[in-house]
């Protein structure tokens, strides 16, 4: 009877993140017609109340759901300007539960991280955090990015994981706010260093260099390191590669693809840039790409 009441008691307090997909009082069916009507709700807290019901959708297993009516409602209503600070903290605080949940999936974090740009964004646009909360943000996004592990991006029927990417996209809102100071751009770009060559050797084919070459870009753009201090960075880089080893020779060959796809596309990036602090980095990826196998 005891174990009996205490999971009972674990029922009643599960978190929000937990909850079921459709949210309750709604259907897959009044969902799509939800979005056929571009997800127009004039009434602000039915708005906020489904909101907070639609983070359980991105741990959803069926990819509309998930990615095709979450994703795109909660997006659209940020970007509208919808939600105050108090809803907006909310709602960042539901996602920093499902970043940190255990989903075998594996679709939850990914999302919930893909969502949480868009919270950044909020802040970007019109500034609502304060600044520890802005700092406890970074740390957060570059955390994640360390962390996955999961690098699935598309399978037909599954859709989108693409923890990679969608923690780029966090760090490349992050570092747009001007209200950033250098060591949090230094905490972004050690983010960006742990993922751009996995030390697993995991080959990129779904477009994770190119997302995670943005935050950097936006990193030299406020033009606070100097040029030894991108020497050094992308010197380090490189050398993550490592020497050719035979009995790794899979993992090599992906860490090497996974490093020049990075560097020339960021190279391309640069040369094209009309930023001169962007321009600026040239010299370094060119010497990096020297500097790989």
């Amino acid at each position: 009877m005891r174990l009996v009441l205490l999971l009972s008691a674990c029922l009643l307090v599960a978190p929000a993140f937990a909850g079921v997909c459709p949210p309750a009082g709604h259907t897959a069916a009044s969902l799509q017609a939800l979005k056929a009507r571009h997800f127009a709700l004039p009434d602000a807290a039915e708005k906020q109340a489904l909101a907070t019901g639609l983070i359980g959708c991105l741990s959803a297993s069926d990819p509309e759901l998930r990615d095709g009516i979450a994703f795109e409602a909660l997006s659209q209503w940020m970007r509208a300007g919808d939600f105050d600070a108090n809803a907006l903290r909310a709602m960042r605080d539901s996602l920093y539960a499902t970043l940190g949940s255990e989903d075998a999936p594996g679709f939850g974090p990914p999302f919930a991280a893909l969502v949480l740009s868009e919270v950044a964004r909020t802040d970007r646009i019109k500034a609502w955090m304060t600044p520890q909360e802005r700092a406890a943000m970074v740390e957060r996004a570059a955390a994640y990015v360390e962390s996955v592990r999961d690098y699935r991006g598309y399978i037909e029927g599954q859709g989108w994981r693409h923890g990679v990417a969608h923690g780029a996209d966090w760090l490349m809102q992050l570092s747009l706010n001007p209200a950033l100071e250098r060591a949090q751009y230094e905490r972004i770009l050690a983010a960006i260093a742990s993922q751009a060559v996995p030390g697993n050797g995991h080959a990129y084919v779904f477009g994770e260099s190119e997302r995670l070459a943005r935050p950097l870009l936006f990193t030299a753009q406020r033009g606070l390191l100097s040029a030894e201090d991108w020497q050094a960075w992308f010197a380090a880089l490189s050398a993550k590669v490592g020497k050719l080893d035979r009995a790794d020779y899979a993992g090599w060959l992906g860490r090497r693809h996974d490093l020049t796809a990075f560097l020339s596309g960021l190279y391309v990036q640069a040369d094209q840039s009309e930023d001169a602090a962007i321009k600026a980095l040239k010299p370094a990826i060119l010497a990096a790409l020297k500097q790989a196998p």
